[in-house]
């Protein structure tokens, strides 16, 4: 069961996220208490914190700052400001997402799994270390993408869109494959943010983006990536 620690001084936030979470399926544990808050995720081993910034004792920023050095595990920050300080600063010190309060919980279910499921597409490219198809190089540990030894910016959907069809390559994937393994299952946006980071990626891959010989769209399903013997 997939464990969730929330970090949190406000008792009817995390009781009802408690209750919500745990009607989902997760394990959950909270506390209220910022100076207790990494000896008990170090006891929890949870598989993902939601880290409240203002906290008696210690602030979620130094907590997180501090749960960084000694660990991976993901960290979604909520606060009651929406300033763009508190969304940069709570980035840089290693979080994971950011939500500002007041959220909805469905708003925050899709962010924890989208998360999850970043890790999960991490966990399992590990094993594929590079991929090299045609003059495209992905080396999934150093997240850099090469074409004819030139690095190629991405943005981290980008890169993580381009892990799923270099892994698949040859293989068409739907439409909903793609959005899952890329988004995450609960993710609800519009389905079209797929096609503008397809069309992105083309823009940066492709010698003609509007004749594309990677990523190729399957009509009424979805897109797949040429495999290697299609472009001997």
């Amino acid at each position: 069961m997939t464990r969730i620690m929330l970090v949190d001084d406000e008792p009817l936030i995390t009781d009802s996220l408690t209750y919500s979470l745990q009607r989902e399926g997760f394990e959950v544990k909270s506390i209220g208490d910022g100076s207790i808050a990494l000896q008990t995720i170090e006891e929890f081993q949870p598989d993902l914190v939601v880290l409240d910034i203002m906290l008696p004792g210690m602030s979620g920023l130094e907590i997180c700052r501090r749960l960084r050095a000694q660990s991976t595990i993901p960290v979604i920050m909520l606060t009651a400001r929406g300033e763009e300080f508190d969304r940069v600063l709570g980035l840089e010190v290693g979080a994971d997402d950011y939500l500002a309060k007041p959220f909805s919980f469905r708003e925050l279910l899709a962010r924890i799994r989208a998360v999850l499921r970043r890790v999960e597409l991490d966990r399992q490219s590990i094993q594929f270390k590079s991929i090299d198809i045609g003059e495209i190089s992905l080396d999934v540990i150093a997240r850099r993408v090469t074409k004819k030894g030139v690095e190629i910016q991405l943005s981290a959907r980008e890169f993580d869109l381009l892990v799923v069809l270099m892994k698949h390559a040859g293989q068409a994937l739907s439409r909903e494959d793609l959005l899952n393994q890329v988004w995450g299952d609960a993710w609800y946006g519009d389905p079209r943010t797929l096609d503008v980071h397809v069309r992105w990626l083309r823009m940066k891959i492709e010698e003609d983006p509007a004749s594309p010989i990677y990523i190729q769209t399957v009509r009424g399903h979805g897109y797949r990536f040429a495999g290697p013997e299609e472009l001997v």
